[in-house]
């Protein structure tokens, strides 16, 4: 399964403001560029933290890339995965409605009576690693599911945890015009950091949209 890291960050490297509300960093062109991802993709990831401070809904939002998704015979929309150890997903999350298939990642250690309220709310869960979520485990039943490309649009929790099991294959990154500050600020890879054997990228490609930037790389 290919992996590929989707993110914007501030020039300054942030990815939403300290109080971890939602920044405006993107421009239009952006978001048509990550629509075509999305539409590119068999699922989009995110972190339970993520589906708690934005509620997304991951979903393909221009009609004639769903059309291109249908025409090629996939479904309209891509899955959407949220990978949660905690086991905080609310019932009621958007990522769970039923315009797309969807799979949640969590621990051995989750609850019968929530992995039941999950399933009874559309999700296929997918249960891997002891305390926390096993995601290259997770990652070979998700794979087995037809899952040939993954996008993961976040947080800097889930992308830290995903370099760390050296389970990325590509970085996109797009980087707006705004300076953002603030060392509680979530960065594009948070966690507890590399001290040692930190990931290396190749970049790829570099094109301008307005006033940002999108990087592409390959991860070694």
């Amino acid at each position: 399964m290919r992996v590929v890291v989707n993110a914007a960050t501030s020039a300054d490297g942030k990815l939403s403001s300290r109080e971890r509300e939602q920044v405006e960093i993107s421009n239009d062109a952006d978001f048509q560029r990550v629509d075509e991802l999305r539409a590119d993709s068999d699922a989009v990831m995110v972190g339970v933290g993520t589906v708690l401070a934005d509620d997304p809904s991951l979903t393909v939002a221009d009609e004639s890339l769903v059309t291109a998704r249908t025409d090629r015979g996939d479904p309209e929309q891509p899955a959407r995965v949220v990978a949660d150890s905690r086991i905080r997903t609310p019932p009621d999350a958007k990522v769970l409605d039923e315009r797309a298939g969807s799979y949640l990642l969590v621990s051995e250690a989750a609850p019968t009576d929530f992995v039941g309220q999950m399933e009874e709310a559309g999700a296929t869960v997918i249960q891997a690693g002891d305390a926390r979520v096993d995601l290259a485990a997770a990652f070979e039943e998700l794979a087995d599911h037809g899952i040939d490309q993954l996008m993961v649009e976040g947080g800097g929790e889930i992308i830290y945890s995903l370099f760390e099991s050296g389970l990325v294959d590509r970085l996109s990154l797009f980087v707006g015009p705004k300076i953002i500050g603030g060392r509680e600020a979530p960065t594009l890879a948070d966690g507890d950091g590399f001290v040692e054997d930190f990931p290396t990228l190749d970049l790829e490609n570099v094109e301008r949209l307005g006033s940002g930037v999108v990087l592409s790389y390959t991860v070694r």
